[in-house]
């Protein structure tokens, strides 16, 4: 199989271009490149583009042979200097969209420019300009315009994309390249013979079960976790944890077997429809449709004292997955918040 390219995030592209400002603005001369390193450990040597009409600097988004919606945009960046000591702030540029919904990494009212990239935008300022204030504005030209293919108005991230990253890196995500390598993965971990292994998403939620499940075996899989469970079936897995966030694991307890949002979606349906059997108040459910993110359904859950629907929703998946490999695999669940408490839990019958 075709080894496939890596790019760098939204986020590592204005982190450059941050650098590239300040550089200017303290030599007097625009970089023609500038050298950063990620996270994920890569160093990054992208072309700068300057604007001299407003002092900004660009950097044209490689995705690599990822097919990203945001790849040969330019993400431009201006940083305005203070004179006294102080923080970093983030300003609303054209094309970054504005949060306007609790729930997300960001706070209401801010641009959206996630934790991490914030973070690499600030070490680069602070490399040039140490400790001194400075107000800092992301923009996408077009991105207002992008982002209404994207998810983000449906999270509550308005007029305009956000800036994402954890790594810097942006691995391609090839359907066959990306079940390949997870299949590689749990393959590796049978013949290892680990017992039991956690499924879960991504970072956030392998962050999250680690602190719940110590020293358990962890596998990511992505939105694949039919294709997972098939993949543990065929390989002889005989116990399995599955855990992470409702806002992946309420599609399971609604059957849905693929979570990526453009596949399906039916969190709001799930957990309504548990809060039914409950004799929830309308009022309540009404709210919990209406939510725009699972974490402020988590709120009102919590806040309406119903948090037994989490071992409900836990049931449900837990016999949609035990569906799914025959009831040969012993099959616990797990709800989990982003910050590592246990909402809900299902182990299936004592034996």
């Amino acid at each position: 199989m075709k080894e496939l390219r890596e790019g760098f995030t939204t986020g590592s592209c204005a982190a450059a271009a941050a650098l590239a400002c300040c550089l200017w603005q303290r030599d007097g001369r625009c970089p023609e490149r500038v050298k950063i390193t990620v996270p994920g450990g890569k160093d990054y040597l992208p072309e700068i583009v300057a604007h001299p009409e407003d002092g900004s600097c660009g950097v044209i988004k490689d995705s690599g042979d990822d097919p990203d919606i945001t790849n040969g945009m330019e993400i431009r960046v201006r940083v305005e200097m203070l004179s006294e000591e102080g923080e970093i702030r983030f300003l609303p540029g054209e094309g970054v969209g504005i949060v306007t919904e609790p729930g997300l990494k960001v706070p209401v009212g801010e641009p959206a420019i996630n934790p991490v990239p914030r973070q690499m935008i600030e070490e680069a300022v602070r490399s040039v300009y140490g400790t001194r204030a400075g107000n800092v504005r992301v923009s996408i030209p077009g991105g207002r315009e992008i982002a209404r293919k994207t998810f983000n108005p449906r999270l509550g991230i308005r007029d305009g994309l956000s800036v994402l990253g954890t790594t810097g890196i942006v691995r391609p995500m090839s359907l066959e390249a990306l079940r390949d390598s997870m299949y590689t993965e749990l393959r590796m971990r049978v013949i290892q013979k680990k017992d039991p292994i956690l499924f879960t998403f991504g970072n956030q939620g392998e962050k999250a079960m680690e602190s719940i499940c110590p020293g358990v075996c962890i596998v990511q899989v992505s939105n694949e976790i039919g294709f997972m469970l098939d993949a543990a079936r065929d390989l002889g897995v005989k116990r399995l944890i599955i855990g992470g966030h409702p806002g992946k694991m309420t599609k399971i307890a609604a059957g849905v077997m693929q979570t990526h949002s453009h596949t399906a979606d039916a969190r709001r349906e799930a957990i309504v429809t548990q809060l039914a059997f409950m004799g929830a108040p309308v009022e309540i459910m009404r709210q919990i449709y209406e939510a725009v993110t699972t974490d402020t359904a988590i709120r009102l859950v919590d806040e309406a004292g119903l948090n037994q629907v989490w071992d409900r929703l836990a049931e449900a998946a837990w016999r949609y997955c035990s569906l799914r490999v025959r009831g040969e695999i012993r099959i616990e669940i797990i709800f989990a918040d982003a910050q590592g408490r246990v909402l809900g839990r299902y182990k299936g019958e004592e034996e």
